[in-house]
């Protein structure tokens, strides 16, 4: 694998983050936490949360936090939560760190019951914010917060959020025999890089190939699905391009798909798993399957790896053999039938005299 650094910029594509699912039941005893839950919005409809626009300004032109500070620093911003509602709503706020959902690498951020350990065990909220907050309806509340950097912070991206959870139950839902309350919250992405050499790293694992083959073959086409991980290595976030490739016998192409962007930014030191369908794939072939994954940002980042699946119809080949052993047994048996009861000639009789 090749990686270059380069100098850091707002990745493309990266927007504000919503947290959006059920939170632990308040009604009947739920154990463990649940998982963190996709980020895709800073509004929902009914509040949003946001960078602070400037003094005098309605909004902002930040859709998220980008901050840089050596270890040992501390750097100061503020946060705003809008209630666009005509009620007054509650909200419980805090910082936490950002992953990436295990399947499909969608950006999410930890709910308020996991304990951050990176860039949301940095951030500390104004004293005001420590409990809850309540915002007027069609009112705003800004809520300064600072991000104080460990002596010992790591170079790179490190990666969270600001959450506005609402307090509110606002529906219940059941899960087998437990019921589950439900509650809404909405993030804002927070962006931190901590100067030191920047290490991108990219690398492609498990390629794995399932098949589905029709149970007569060539009378209508077979699907496979190409599965594969992507794993960052690395200390800065990167946005894959990933290309699918695979040859049969001979080296005869049979899947070749232009490079192509997941839409996903994969943050440092997360695994993810992606996997595409691919219709008509052989029906009778050894076929070697080829991911190879690079990133926009670093043009010399690149990884592949490879698996290999042999395509059988091993329904109709076990007809075939079953009907050419059948064949063969039929043959023989005909044939010894076509040659009658054997015949054994005798010796004359030397002993016998006349």
């Amino acid at each position: 694998m090749r990686t270059r650094t380069s100098p850091y910029g707002p990745p493309r594509g990266l927007l504000v983050g919503l947290l959006l699912g059920p939170l632990l039941g308040l009604f009947l005893p739920v154990t463990g936490l649940l998982p963190a839950v996709s980020a895709a919005a800073a509004d929902n409809g009914t509040w949003g949360v946001f960078p602070t626009p400037p003094v005098g300004a309605a909004m902002t032109d930040r859709a998220y936090f980008f901050h840089q500070g050596a270890a040992g620093s501390t750097v100061a911003d503020s946060v705003t939560i809008v209630n666009s509602s005509d009620r007054e709503l509650t909200f419980q706020v805090f910082a936490t760190d950002a992953v990436n959902t295990p399947a499909g690498g969608a950006f999410a951020l930890l709910p308020v019951e996991s304990k951050p350990k990176d860039v949301g065990a940095w951030t500390a909220l104004s004293a005001g914010a420590s409990g809850t907050v309540t915002v007027p309806p069609k009112g705003r509340e800004d809520i300064p917060f600072t991000v104080k950097v460990p002596e010992d912070a790591t170079p790179g991206d490190h990666i969270g959020g600001i959450v506005a959870l609402n307090t509110a139950v606002e529906g219940v839902r059941a899960d087998g025999k437990v019921q589950v309350g439900v509650k809404r919250s909405v993030g804002a992405r927070l962006y931190f890089r901590v100067p030191g050499p920047l290490t991108p790293g990219l690398s492609v694992e498990d390629v794995r190939v399932g098949r589905g083959a029709p149970l007569l073959p060539w009378f209508k086409e077979a699907r496979a699905t190409v599965s594969y991980a992507l794993v960052n290595r690395g200390n800065v976030a990167v946005e894959p391009r990933v290309t699918v490739s695979a040859e049969g016998l001979f080296g005869r192409n049979v899947l070749d798909r232009p490079v192509r962007a997941p839409r996903l930014v994969l943050l440092p030191g997360q695994r993810i798993e992606l996997s595409e369908p691919w219709p008509d794939s052989p029906q009778l072939d050894r076929v070697t399957v080829k991911v190879t994954a690079g990133a926009s940002a670093y043009p010399d980042l690149v990884s592949e790896a490879e698996t290999d699946f042999l395509a059988v119809p091993w329904l109709a080949a076990g007809i075939a053999l079953l009907s050419t052993a059948a064949g063969i047994a039929f043959a023989v048996l005909r044939r010894r039938r076509k040659a009658g009861p054997q015949q054994v000639a005798h010796a004359p009789d030397l002993a016998r005299t006349s």
